[in-house]
């Protein structure tokens, strides 16, 4: 209920939250009416009700809100029903938080941490840095939803790696009700349909979800700078960092997001769960392009004379680990327990005779001097690719030895470099938003000539590799037994595979040897990243179920709600992408309890045992001393080739098992050791930074986040108040509901047809949650979720219609308790507040909802009245003695012939809240602290609604 208006706008001859009369019943004026066309939504109704009414063409009367009728009274409960349903209706809360009443979602406690440091900023520029799983999507949606509330905002757009557009999108619409547009290479031409010329896709679709690798071409980026929106999301935010490698693709994102920024009013968000990605620099970059001065900060910001420095970041960064957050504000936050092993195979004796060839191979090309400084490079990344794709299996070795080498296509020693880090040793794959499963090709020979020495060698061992597929591939039947283990458990695997080839061979092989009621699914890099989703949502349909997948899965796709295990088939060279292979599954919401991770290794492959001891290992141990992770120093990218360098270098005296080199371990214990001291200095510093930032941002001030949660859930209602309606309000209607565990297992059968039909056309057999994560099946229900919606429309609407035989909920009521002393009478108010907030050039007017119940002891004539927290005590009373019908209707009549008396007291209430209100949204959104914004004006449409009179008498027959 929001509309804006130029500062000197004429007032409309129906005021903004008046009540009017037409088409036989009441309605309340929103804003954006006008004299011709009034905009209104019912007495009592919910949004979906909301309708134009032209005033020349029917009849339209000011009404007022009408009075309890005595006649009509209800039970005990009634008062607390009608509350909770009220609340619960509530889509314009009067809250300091304007979004609330519209999500879908209930915010854990730390979420709304990002939200309130986003609101002491103008314009808002936030690196919001949690740890993988911890919930960053919503904590930057919310501030989003938040924003456009408070009409700061029209527009939004989300740059992202386009095989996460879908994710976002179905995220902004399903928890937000923020329905974006995906702007991809396969979309934009038909969104193109709908623009005029010289328009543009963002003036016409004002909300998107944007491929940042196609958004940041000079064909595309022009005009999207023209044109582009007040609030840019950046996900996966450290692919736009600076690079000093010069790296083209990584290039072109950071100049666009930082154009962007130089618009001074543009609202910007960084979302990434690695801002560092082992370089202090690409970090400082990330938080230059929300404040440009932090670029002239010195590099240490430790010591007393950068306090202010470290404030001023502190303002812009926020970074918790889990451990931070389980336990925030004491309500736990519900993560499974991981369960990791690792599990070794052997090589079958001609797979060994195949690998050792191959290292001799190698060994061959790297050692030949020929050819320049290039071409010898060339020849060292081909080895390593193919000894790479020779340890993931027969289907990689076979096609990477029949292809030519990807360094071939390079001209200098840096450009060679680059690819192969990014290709084979995936040290910082940052050339591209998805991560590479390309077979990189081992063929290093520059001519086509397939008579070569060296291309007849590779070929002749591709036949090699392609007779070891299935019977001798000792690596992929090792895996059978966990597999059926993990099945046989009701866990469903992912299986991560370096490779398209090896993702496509095992996914066959697997479909051969397990049993038909197993599903077994592929997906890789080839499949369009738009398509992804769809294919992961069609194998969750299977109850047994197997993905295998690449590594374009392993950032940013949520896969917690269909998968709870992870098995690393092939050894990543980068210990990060472990982690983050594992938290597709290891997160918020993940119903299961556990989740297990398998890393499977090569135990007689010496290279899968450098990359288990060097890299994985440590990462692991790191990870577990701070709490978050940390990527392998930049710098350090040279001792791990040098590792590598020595296992092909150092020649194996005498015949034997090649993979395993004696003295090896002590041959590279010095670049070990290198390396492990460079991390041990990067953990160092990560430590410093956490400890020099955490407790000078909001998040610290835990007093003040809990006060304005408290607010939230007593304005609109808590989890718990709605899985108390909820069971109240169907056992009303003579519901069947039983409790199992966490969940509530609900008969429908002798419920009325309209109850079911208001929810959303319910089946008589459900079964609903209250709390994440949920099993599958379950329904979990927030508060905008139909049938939460349903019913606090069903029970509003028909307490307001004296008429409907389906009410469950009187807006009277009458009872005999011990609760009270002296005759007791409780009012619930319903409050309607304007909010004209000046925003730059413009006026943003909202009509808002509340509401407040106040109670007075004595008579009507002489009331005493209590405090807030004793007036709601009252709603718990249960009553004691029975009450006749005429002497209940006589005490409520009593109160009514009063009311005029009464007004002047109840109206002073909605003024005072609306004092309290004004304060509440200074306290969040200080406007003095703001560029564009000034003080909000509140207040109240008098009189306030009177939407239930229930009058509490003592026991003993007593009615004073």
């Amino acid at each position: 209920m929001n509309g804006v208006e130029k500062a000197d706008s004429q007032v409309s001859k129906y005021s903004i939250g008046s009540l009017v009369s037409t088409r036989g019943r009441e309605w309340i004026v929103l804003p954006d009416s006008t004299d011709e066309l009034l905009i209104v939504k019912p007495l009592g109704g919910s949004d979906d009700e909301i309708t134009g009414i032209l005033t020349a063409l029917e009849a339209v009367k000011p009404a007022s809100f009408n009075l309890p009728d005595p006649s009509q009274l209800g039970d005990f409960q009634s008062c607390r029903l009608l509350r909770d349903a009220l609340r619960l209706g509530f889509r314009n809360s009067a809250g300091p938080f304007r979004c609330f009443g519209r999500l879908a979602v209930d915010p854990r406690p730390y979420q709304l941490v990002p939200l309130m440091m986003a609101l002491k900023l103008d314009p808002v520029r936030l690196l919001i840095a949690d740890d993988v799983g911890i919930g960053k999507t919503i904590e930057a949606c919310l501030i989003a939803r938040e924003l456009l509330d408070r009409g700061e905002i029209t527009r939004l757009c989300v740059l992202c790696p386009p095989h996460l557009a879908e994710q976002w999108q179905s995220e902004l619409s399903s928890k937000f009700h923020i329905d974006a547009e995906l702007v991809l290479g396969s979309t934009v031409r038909r969104l193109e349909r709908n623009c005029r010329a010289n328009e543009s896709i963002f003036e016409v679709y004002p909300y998107t979800v944007v491929s940042i690798d196609y958004i940041k071409s000079d064909r595309h980026k022009a005009e999207f700078l023209r044109t582009a929106p007040e609030l840019i999301i950046v996900d996966e935010a450290h692919t736009v960092s600076y690079d000093e490698s010069g790296n083209s693709s990584r290039h072109y994102r950071h100049d666009l997001v930082k154009k962007l920024s130089q618009s001074p009013n543009r609202h910007m968000l960084l979302v990434t769960a690695t801002p560092h990605s082992g370089n202090e620099n690409a970090f400082r970059s990330l938080l230059t392009i929300l404040n440009k001065e932090i670029s002239e900060f010195p590099a240490d910001l430790t010591g007393a004379q950068n306090e202010q420095r470290r404030r001023t970041i502190a303002q812009y960064f926020i970074q918790r680990r889990r451990i931070d957050i389980e336990n925030y504000l004491k309500e736990k936050t519900v993560f499974p327990t991981p369960e990791s092993k690792e599990l070794h195979y052997n090589l079958s004796e001609p797979y060994r005779d195949l690998f050792n060839k191959a290292l001799d191979y190698a060994r061959e090309i790297v050692c030949d001097k020929a050819g320049s400084q290039h071409r010898q490079r060339v020849r060292w990344w081909s080895a390593l690719a193919l000894l790479r794709a020779l340890a993931s299996s027969p289907a990689a070795a076979a096609a990477t030895m029949r292809n030519r080498s990807a360094t071939l296509e390079t001209e200098t020693v840096p450009e060679a470099d680059e690819l192969g880090r990014r290709l084979i040793l995936d040290i910082d794959d940052h050339d591209s938003t998805d991560a590479s499963d390309i077979l990189p090709g081992s063929d290093s020979t520059p001519e086509a000539d397939e008579n070569t020495l060296s291309r007849r060698k590779l070929l002749a061992m591709a036949k090699e590799a392609a007779a070891l597929y299935g019977d001798h591939d000792t690596k992929m039947f090792g895996l059978l037994k966990p597999l059926k283990e993990l099945l046989k458990d009701g866990f469903s695997p992912i299986i991560f595979c370096r490779f398209i080839q090896t993702a496509e061979y095992l996914a066959e092989q697997l479909r051969l040897r397990l049993p038909k009621s197993v599903q077994i699914m592929s997906i890789t890099g080839l499949l369009p990243p738009e398509e992804r989703e769809g294919r992961v949502s069609e194998l969750s349909e299977f109850p047994s179920r197997i993905l295998v997948c690449t590594d374009c899965l392993s950032e940013g796709i949520n896969l917690q709600d269909h998968f709870d295990a992870v098995i690393h088939y092939d050894l990543s060279w980068n210990p990060t992408r472990h982690e983050q292979r594992e938290g597709r599954v290891d997160r918020f919401g993940q119903p299961h309890p556990t989740v297990r991770m398998l890393t499977y290794y090569g135990m007689d492959n010496q290279i899968d045992g450098i990359v288990l001891d060097v890299l994985l290992r440590k990462h692991k141990q790191i990870k577990s001393s701070l709490g978050i992770s940390v990527p392998v120093p930049a710098d350090t990218e040279a001792v791990v080739e040098a590792i590598f360098e020595g296992l092909l270098l150092r020649e194996q005296s005498g015949r034997g098992d090649q993979l395993m080199i004696t003295g090896f371990d002590e041959f590279f214990k010095d670049d070990k050791k290198k390396l492990h001291d460079a991390w041990e200095n990067a953990k160092d510093k990560e430590k410093r930074s956490q400890t020099m930032f955490s407790q000078m941002g909001l998040a610290s001030r835990v007093d003040e986040i809990k006060a304005e949660l408290d607010s939230i859930r007593d304005s609109i209602g808590s989890q718990l108040n709605i899985k108390d309606f909820v069971k109240q309000t169907f056992t009303r209607y003579h519901a069947v509901i039983r409790e199992v565990k966490s969940t509530y297992q609900i008969d429908l059968s002798p419920v009325p047809t309209l109850v079911k039909e208001t929810c959303g056309y319910l089946p008589d057999k459900i079964t609903v949650s209250f709390d994440l994560p949920v099993q599958e099946k379950e329904i979990y229900l927030s508060r905008t979720h139909p049938i939460v919606e349903g019913l606090a429309d069903l029970v509003m609407s028909t307490a307001l219609d004296s008429e409907n035989t389906h009410s469950i909920a009187s807006r009277a009521g009458v009872i005999r308790t011990a609760s009270v002393e002296r005759r007791t009478t409780l009012l619930l108010l319903r409050y309607r507040f304007h909010i004209n907030q000046p925003y730059e050039d413009k006026i943003y007017r909202s009509l808002v909802e509340d509401s407040q119940i106040v109670a007075f002891t004595g008579s009507p004539e002489s009331p005493v009245w209590l405090t807030e927290n004793d007036a709601k005590a009252l709603l718990s009373a249960m009553p004691s003695e029975n009450v006749l019908p005429q002497q209940a209707q006589a005490q409520i009549e009593r109160v009514i012939d009063n009311y005029e008396s009464l007004l002047p007291i109840i109206n002073s209430f909605a003024q005072k809240r609306s004092t309290e209100l004004l304060a509440s949204h200074l306290r969040v959104r200080d406007a003095v602290l703001l560029k564009r914004s000034h003080k909000p004006d509140i207040k109240p449409e008098l009189p306030p609604d009177v939407l239930g009179i229930y009058v509490y008498l003592p026991v003993g027959g007593a009615n004073v």
